[in-house]
């Protein structure tokens, strides 16, 4: 492929290097092993997915079956070069990493934009919704752990946990910070707000 592989069309190989298996079978083990917490899954982009793959060579058609009324399924298989790909893309994903720019980050560099009550406020609703994903996350885990589910399979459930419990600690300081007065932009000169507009000229 052209292009790297997307977290999807990993997922889509890394499925298929266990066992060939339609998409509709595929849709079943992302619930079962919460693969849609590490990557982002919708029907139609899998599908979408596993066609590319097969037109470029990374997986093929081996079986096509029709049960009943319902649609033909088909069952794919990878080729070797597709496990070939997959494995080089993960080595890449784990060895290299990469630039990313999350939103929050994005948020962080205005908040001066904000005045600072309505951003401790906005800081503490953030810190609630943080509280509700990790107590999630947690469930998940414990519940995969008891069904059986060898730790390496949900290392990426623990970085999402270790990550939350990070990011939910900086924003608890971040607000109490602005709560108390240890932190605050009230005398930057160089500060604009959204709220303020340009003087009229005569």
């Amino acid at each position: 492929m052209s292009r790297p592989l997307t977290p999807l069309a990993l997922t889509v190989l890394r499925m298929l290097c266990d066992q060939p298996m339609h998409p509709y079978e595929m849709q079943q083990r992302i619930r079962d092993h919460c693969y849609d917490l590490a990557v982002k899954i919708t029907h139609g982009a899998l599908y979408h997915s596993v066609e590319r793959l097969a037109a470029t060579g990374l997986i093929e058609p081996v079986e096509t079956s029709r049960e009943g009324r319902r649609p033909e399924r088909t069952v794919y298989a990878v080729t070797d070069a597709g496990r070939d790909a997959a494995h080089l893309r993960l080595a890449d994903l784990l060895g290299r990493p990469a630039e990313e720019y999350p939103l929050y980050g994005t948020a962080l560099a205005f908040v001066n934009l904000l005045p600072e009550q309505e951003a401790a406020r906005e800081l503490h609703r953030r810190a609630l919704a943080l509280e509700a994903r990790l107590a999630g996350q947690l469930t998940a885990w414990e519940s995969l752990r008891e069904r059986g589910i060898e730790r390496y399979k949900l290392l990426d459930l623990e970085l999402a946990i270790a990550q939350v419990r990070t990011e939910l600690e900086f924003t608890q300081g971040l607000g109490a910070d602005l709560r108390t007065g240890r932190l605050t932009w009230k005398d930057d000169e160089d500060m604009t707000s959204c709220r303020s507009y340009p003087e009229e000229t005569p």
